[in-house]
């Protein structure tokens, strides 16, 4: 189905009767909100509801986002590497109470040695920035990365702060899961057999190399203003500043460019399980689809799926982030957590938003699972201006 939108913009896709008013303001985004090119998705109790797109996908050249056009998603591939430690709770191969070391144990030392899991997963463990260098080469190595990972040395003591593991997380993730896993898979290799393929969705953790350039999108930066002015100074502050915790958990060793490759687009055959997949928005909503809708597609318990929707436990001294430098933001068992401060569906639902943009969440309480994903970096700290009005049809067109 093809709709004119304003100024010649054109969305694809469908809505199911209801919906249309997300589809309306998909089309409203290139007007009003600057969006280029990008995709919703949302599944509603185990049904496709809305799978719209349009735009282009390259803004350099003009190529148009197709139906299977997928793009780097950053920060929202921390929940679909969340998804594979909560099929290994399924299963009874992984404790969320449980101390890390019980499946890792050379994780204990330099202080690591009580941390549990739930901890680490909740970005309270201190390990958000390494110390050793770290570049393609090491991540590449899986059994070279965890030993670097384990010679770490928590910054504080663990379970008494928060700071967000903007690129660490995912790392640790996994590890872990290699060591819980009866096939000692790595983490992109499981979450493509025992989630993408069985839903029969394009989401890599691990692009292939045989995904052709043409698939995917090229991310178009904001401009330098909407860089100074879109984010709280004091984080664009801590940014620059090459000593903080912010810079060093995201910037610097080995940074997010790690996963991004000028003649391939993405790197191929690099796992980076906190930043560097590429997805559709169809699949990033599948997937927390099945979850929201009970988790039957996928061999989920009712007491994982329970787990996910309770409220986030805080570390001692409160929720305030020690990175991001801001107050509010809650993390639970990999996931980021619906709050007052950045609100998503329901107060169960669990999810987790891409720097940029890139949005993907589960509500329990209503059986939605959502993803939408750009070519245009916005900058918006906690919820992204298109991302928020899609959600916000989705959600009066489900009270209508």
């Amino acid at each position: 189905m093809l709709t004119a939108a304003p100024d010649r913009v054109v969305v694809h896709g469908h809505v199911s009767p209801g919906f249309e008013i997300v589809r309306e303001v998909f089309a409203d985004n290139f007007v009003r909100r600057r969006e280029l090119g990008g995709a919703c998705c949302a599944y509603l109790r185990g049904e496709k509801i809305v799978d719209i797109w349009g735009g282009i996908r390259n803004k350099e050249t003009g190529e148009p986002w197709e139906r299977d056009t997928m793009v780097v998603i950053h920060s929202a591939t921390k929940g679909l590497a969340a998804m594979t430690l909560a099929l290994a709770h399924s299963r009874g191969w992984l404790d969320y109470e449980a101390r890390v070391a019980q499946y890792w144990p050379e994780f204990a030392q330099r202080g690591k040695e009580t941390i549990t899991v739930r901890q680490l997963l909740a970005h309270q463990a201190g390990l958000f920035a390494i110390e050793e260098p770290v570049d393609r080469g090491v991540i590449a190595d899986l059994d070279r990365l965890a030993v670097v990972l384990a010679r770490q040395t928590p910054a504080w003591a663990p379970g008494t702060r928060q700071a967000y593991h903007a690129l660490t997380l995912g790392f640790y993730e996994g590890e872990l899961l290699r060591r819980v896993d009866p096939q000692h898979r790595s983490l992109g290799q499981f979450f493509r057999e025992e989630i993408a393929v069985p839903l029969g969705e394009d989401v890599h953790i691990r692009v292939p190399e045989d995904i052709p350039n043409s698939r995917l999108a090229t991310l178009s930066p904001p401009s330098a203003i909407r860089m100074l002015t879109g984010f709280p100074l004091r984080l664009t502050l801590e940014s620059m500043n090459r000593h903080s915790n912010i810079y060093r958990a995201l910037i610097a060793n080995p940074g997010a460019g790690v996963y991004q490759d000028d003649e391939r687009v993405y790197a191929r055959n690099l796992e980076v399980p906190s930043g560097g997949a590429v997805s559709t928005a169809r699949g990033i909503a599948h997937a927390y689809g099945a979850f929201a809708a009970g988790g039957r597609e996928l061999g989920l318990s009712q007491e994982t799926l329970d787990l996910l929707a309770a409220p986030a436990i805080p570390p001692t001294s409160g929720f305030y982030d020690e990175c991001m430098k801001a107050n509010g933001i809650q993390f639970s068992l990999g996931f980021m957590k619906s709050t007052p401060t950045w609100r998503f569906g329901s107060a169960r639902s669990y999810g987790a938003p891409g720097a940029g943009g890139a949005m993907g969440f589960a509500d329990p309480d209503t059986g939605i699972g959502y993803g939408y994903v750009t070519s245009q970096m916005g900058t918006a700290l906690t919820g992204d201006p298109r991302d928020v009005a899609l959600r916000g049809a989705l959600y009066a067109a489900l009270r209508s």
